[in-house]
């Protein structure tokens, strides 16, 4: 797309007033204007520059556009910025404020770029906002603006968090100041600010036209900071010490209360007009086969459940209590703490509490102050409540390397529930977790069910596995969660068949399980530019074959084409002596449309390797049951793995975290034709007492609800696609998962057990209207 100045478009339009979205009046209302030149008291800021106010009626050329019209309108102190991001017809749009010599504020000290954002329309806005530095270092963070809402947000380039690994993925504002701070989601923490190039405002993944009117564009320092602002944030319930909102509880009596009101209200089967399954047993009978199947009926791909009755898979993910413990800053002596032994098949966030055993406890020190100081309560090991204590022997990011964790929400089912025996306890989540599964209207669980459910023949629910172990890998030069196995070594098939044999074992040919995921998210490749995509392929080719067996598969692949050397250098551009110099490694830096094009073979070549071994495991195993593949993210895939992909698995499977799907990205699934799944997508809010909404961020839980409704619809809609997975079932720890630090507010429950009635309430509706919607008059 092109990009150009905001002047060029002003040339053409005309200054504009804007209809007030909240009064019922047809005359053009003024947009309310935030101050400016001095900032309120409360706020504890002061204005250090400003940028553009918009009232002389001239832009500034630094600021550009894509996919995005601008024009002026009125304001009580002049003008402002009319932004109208044209996602309806576009998978993003953005404005950016571009410098056309790096910015220096390298002299404010503590300081944040600031605007008045308006949304004049009544469904909130999610915006992605990248700093980025002359280096190319960028930052990203969010915001999302309610409807009909006009308010002040802050972006903070330099502050107290800035050198600080606090094992969160976004910490609590150090500012004392009633503006919204934007929300951390990745990248550096320390930008060059004596450098910084840009500032891009995103809206991606949307259904429909985003507008905003932007005023006051400056910069703003704080009077003060709190020093502890990371001390003492969590209570005994694990709940926000600092905040109040909706079902904040105070005491055991009021959980027990609440407990016993929802209990009352919970019923035990599937919804009216349904089959034992969860399938519309009021729509046609098919062939029933006694398992989970898929068919295409009408145009439309569809799951057929072990009755014969059409399937549309909606449900939740993550239903275990593996996530739900974070790191508590204390640790003990090493040699007193069980490794992990060989052949373990079982990823560490995976895992059950993993309480560190008695013979350590005397041994237990604090090895993170930090973490140590953010609870103002933890138990004694030897209280009922110190059965929630567990241990990691590794994180993935976080402040420390390893540590003690404590499950608040497993504590307050204890409390809640009065039990302290283990197993008695776990029955009571279960039943109740199910009861509310059925009473919520879904059909299904999702990926990641704690395996002492799957027994329980109430309702439909997928298995899942990793394969680790200590084959070879490659890289596809993004590994986020890990490096990519390596096909092609004999150990990876070996615990491909290992993996596999285990959930046969756990799912003992029952026919409630509706199939199986195998990994989960891999760094596949990027498309966008051939070194992402191709990233697999480029990086093996550079190793020696005698220590890649992927390598050699590349130069039997090559040979076979070009049988001589020098065709490969006639076709690549390159200079070689030998296919043995060509095993040896070669670096590749020009990528002609020839070299991508063999790319592209060597890419779906590993990717078959791939899906065909684990393919062959679980049919091994589990022959009556579906392989829906690993579960993509959108980050994470390219055309050439989902066409591998789309050859051996069953079902498809994708995790996408946006606000719906539509062919702007889509587009591929009418290629490949097959029936797809989306495994996770999830949105929060800030008024949970979270830190952090998620991926996606809703601006209050109502909205939550809003558009958990609009993300379910637009997949139903869909023909090709069979089912949605949201992620997860249990809000994150406040103070961050233990593997990650994730702390977001993306349960169905809080972390007392308590459902968000509104997105509740939106999942009933629209599981209710599920299959008239899908399938209609059969």
């Amino acid at each position: 797309m092109t990009k150009f100045s905001i002047k060029k478009i002003l040339a053409c339009v005309c200054i504009a007033t804007l209809i007030n979205a909240c009064a019922d009046k047809d005359e053009p209302q003024p947009i309310a204007s935030q101050p400016s030149a001095e900032e309120g008291a409360l706020d504890n800021v002061v204005l250090a520059n400003m940028l553009w106010d918009f009232d002389s009626g001239d832009v500034t050329p630094a600021i550009q556009t894509e996919n995005t019209t601008v024009k002026f309108v009125p304001n009580s102190s002049g003008r402002a910025l009319e932004v109208e991001l044209q996602t309806q017809s576009h998978y993003s749009a953005n404005l950016t404020f571009a410098a056309d010599a790096p910015w220096d504020w390298s002299g404010l000290g503590n300081f944040a770029f600031a605007l008045d954002i308006a949304n004049p329309k009544p469904t909130s806005v999610y915006l992605h906002v990248v700093a980025t530095d002359s280096h190319g270092k960028e930052r990203k963070r969010a915001i999302a603006i309610p409807g009909n809402s006009s308010g002040t947000y802050y972006y903070e380039l330099k502050g107290p968090d800035d050198g600080v690994e606090t094992g969160i993925r976004s910490n609590p504002p150090s500012w004392n100041s009633d503006y919204q701070n934007m929300i951390y989601r990745w990248g550096d923490k320390q930008l060059d600010v004596s450098s910084l190039k840009s500032i891009a405002f995103t809206v991606t993944g949307v259904l429909e036209n985003k507008t905003l009117i932007l005023d006051n564009v400056r910069l703003i320092q704080p009077k003060s900071i709190d020093e502890n602002y990371l001390k003492g944030l969590v209570d005994e319930f694990g709940q926000n010490d600092k905040l109040e909102f909706v079902n904040k509880v105070q005491s055991v009596e009021q959980l027990r209360k609440l407990s016993e009101e929802e209990q009352a209200q919970l019923r035990t089967t599937p919804l009216d007009g349904r089959s034992k399954f969860g399938g519309w047993a009021e729509g046609p009978k098919l062939e029933a086969t006694g398992y989970f199947r898929t068919q295409k009926l009408n145009g439309k791909w569809a799951l057929v459940d072990p009755s014969g009755y059409l399937f549309f898979s909606t449900g939740i993910a993550n239903v275990r209590l593996a996530n739900t413990s974070t790191i508590t800053g204390y640790d003990f002596d090493q040699s007193k703490i069980p490794q992990r032994q060989p052949g373990d098949l079982t990823p560490e966030d995976s895992l059950g509490l993993n309480r560190a055993p008695d013979a350590a406890l005397p041994t237990r020190h604090i090895s993170s102050p930090l973490r140590a100081e953010m609870f103002t309560w933890l138990p004694k090991y030897d209280e009922p409540l110190g059965l929630n204590f567990g241990y990691r022997r590794e994180v993935h990011t976080g402040a420390i390397e390893r540590g003690e964790t404590f499950s608040f929400y497993r504590a307050n089912l204890q409390r809640k529930y009065g039990i302290s025996d283990e197993a008695a306890l776990m029955e009571k989540w279960r039943e109740t977790t199910v009861n509310r599964m059925l009473s919520w209207g879904f059909t299904s669980f999702g990926n990641w069910i704690d395996p002492a459910y799957y027994q329980m023949d109430r309702i439909p629910y997928f298995a899942n596995g990793w394969i680790i172990g200590n084959f070879k890998t490659v890289s596809s030069g993004n590994d986020y969660w890990s490096p990519l196995p390596d096909p092609f070594d004999p150990l990876f098939k070996e615990r491909a068949y290992i993996t596999a044999e285990q959930i046969g074992r756990e799912v003992k040919n029952n026919p409630w399980c509706v199939g199986v995921f195998i990994d989960n998210e891999k760094s596949w490749g990027q498309e966008g530019a051939v070194q992402t995509q191709y990233g697999i392929v480029i990086n093996t080719l550079s190793h020696a074959a005698e220590d890649s067996p992927t390598k050699a598969q590349f130069v039997m692949l090559m040979q076979q084409k070009y049988g001589d050397i020098t065709e490969l250098n006639r076709a690549w551009n390159i200079e070689l002596n030998s296919w043995q110099e060509f095993a040896n490694g070669v670096a590749l830096t020009q990528f002609s449309d020839v070299v991508v094009a063999d790319l592209s073979i060597m890419l779906e070549h590993y990717a078959g390797q791939y899906f065909k071994i684990v393919r062959e495991a679980v049919k091994n195993y589990l022959p009556n049951h579906m392989y829906l593949g690993a579960r993509f993210a959108d980050w994470g895939m390219t055309p050439e793995i989902r066409r591998s992909a789309a050859k051996y698995a069953d079902v498809v499977s994708y995790n996408y975290y946006k606000e719906g799907v539509s062919n702007k990205f889509w587009h591929f699934l009418e290629e490949l034709d097959k029936p797809s799944i989306i495994g996770e997508f999830h949105n929060g809010a800030l008024d949970s007492g979270l830190l952090n909404p998620g991926v996606v961020h809703a601006s209050s839980q109502a909205d939550r609800g809003k558009k958990y409704a609009e993300y379910m619809n637009s997949v139903i809609d869909n023909p090709y696609f069979v089912g949605a997975h949201w992620f997860q079932y249990i809000d994150s720890p406040l103070t961050g998962r233990a593997y990650d630090g994730e702390n977001y507010n993306i349960g169905f429950v809080s972390i007392t057990d308590i459902p968000y009635t509104p997105l509740v309430e939106a999942a009933r509706e629209v599981n209710k209207a599920l299959y008239s919607r899908r399938f209609g008059e059969q």
